[in-house]
């Protein structure tokens, strides 16, 4: 009798248990409005059918330049956002490895009067040029949102979304350029910071001036800024340097110079070119190289040691999110949600942790 209770009491107990793993304490189905969670989280049924009215969404994303491999991971995050949501994602771009706005405005006049685009993705690296666009975008009822580069300027822009890096974000890799050169153990020398001013992009302008500014801080704060010259140009924007021969122009820089101990390149033009002209001055793991973004010629160089550091601006996520916002906009009327997707400083120590799903 009493084997037979205690087994009742048992297998009461682990009833008690399975219902309890089922229906946790706290849970909440219904809003304080009482409205029903899931019913509210599905997709409106006009969503599908917004501007274009083909039953799909099709997005459409334009960069200033496809042609060297730094918008690849941002294309991934596009598709990978679009797979989630169900819309087609049309991937354009200047074809040019150098930044090329003049072909990308072209690319972006041709597809605001195209009738199956529901929404626009765009960089706008050079300000003012794009408010025709903006402006075409919303007489036609087509959401924009931008990504990358930040033109403050921009036609409604407290209306439109922006995803990317703060140029701000550029102070990292100077500070880190500073120390580099402080624990190289070198009394004097010059520290460069070449670009070129050009190509018209404002954002890489004030990742010069960023990084010029952390330099002369940290050398500062530490006693040695008389020991050391840092030049980023007369404006601190960029030592003006030829983006069609990068690696030869670099190399002509320094031994111009002839006491260059330190460099800091703001973009994917100038990075890998930097990347070759330290191995061509024989500077491979003696000279303190720092750029920008997390292509594979960065991420071979600092393997190799002619590359100290590089700062990625985390790309994935300046195609992703672009997509889900246009996506919010048109389906819960949320707009301007911005992300800043923040730098990320990677040297030898941490290189062989990125990339590992198309993410930098």
């Amino acid at each position: 009798m009493k084997r037979i209770l205690l087994s009742a009491v048992s297998a009461a107990a682990l009833s008690l248990g399975a219902s309890s793993a089922i229906a946790q304490s706290g849970s909440v189905e219904r809003a304080v409005g009482g409205y029903d969670f899931e019913e509210a989280a599905k997709e409106a049924p006009e969503t599908k059918d917004f501007h274009s009215a083909d039953g799909h969404l099709t997005f459409a994303i334009v960069t200033h330049t496809a042609g060297n491999g730094f918008f690849d991971p941002v294309y991934v995050g596009a598709k990978v956002a679009g797979n989630m949501i169900g819309a087609e994602i049309l991937l354009l771009g200047s074809e040019s490895p150098v930044d090329d706005p003049a072909r990308e405005i072209e690319i972006l006049n041709q597809i605001v009067r195209d009738p199956k685009i529901d929404g626009i993705i765009m960089t706008t690296p050079q300000v003012g040029a794009y408010n025709d666009i903006v402006k075409a975008a919303e007489d036609a009822g087509i959401p924009v949102a931008t990504t990358n580069s930040y033109d403050e300027t921009l036609l409604n822009r407290n209306n439109i979304s922006h995803t990317g890096q703060d140029a701000s974000a550029a102070a990292i890799g100077g500070e880190a350029l500073a120390k580099c050169v402080l624990d190289s153990g070198k009394t004097s020398g010059s520290i460069l910071l070449p670009s070129s001013t050009a190509m018209g992009n404002i954002e890489v302008n004030n990742r010069v001036t960023a990084a010029f500014n952390a330099i002369v801080k940290t050398l500062k704060d530490a006693g040695k800024l008389d020991a050391f010259k840092v030049d980023a140009g007369p404006e601190n924007v960029g030592i003006d340097t030829n983006p069609n021969d990068p690696v030869n122009a670099l190399v002509s820089l320094f031994e111009s110079r002839g006491d260059v101990v330190g460099a800091f390149t703001a973009n994917n033009v100038f990075t890998p070119p930097l990347v070759k002209a330290v191995e061509q001055m024989g500077w491979t793991n003696n000279f303190c190289a720092f750029g920008f973004d997390l292509g594979p010629a960065q991420q071979e160089g600092i393997v190799a040691g002619n590359l100290t550091g590089s700062l990625g601006q985390q790309p994935f996520l300046q195609g992703f999110w672009p997509v889900m916002q246009l996506y919010l906009e048109i389906d819960r009327g949320i707009s301007a949600a911005n992300l800043d997707t923040r730098a990320q400083l990677v040297t030898k120590e941490n290189v062989e942790k990125i990339g590992k799903r198309f993410e930098n």
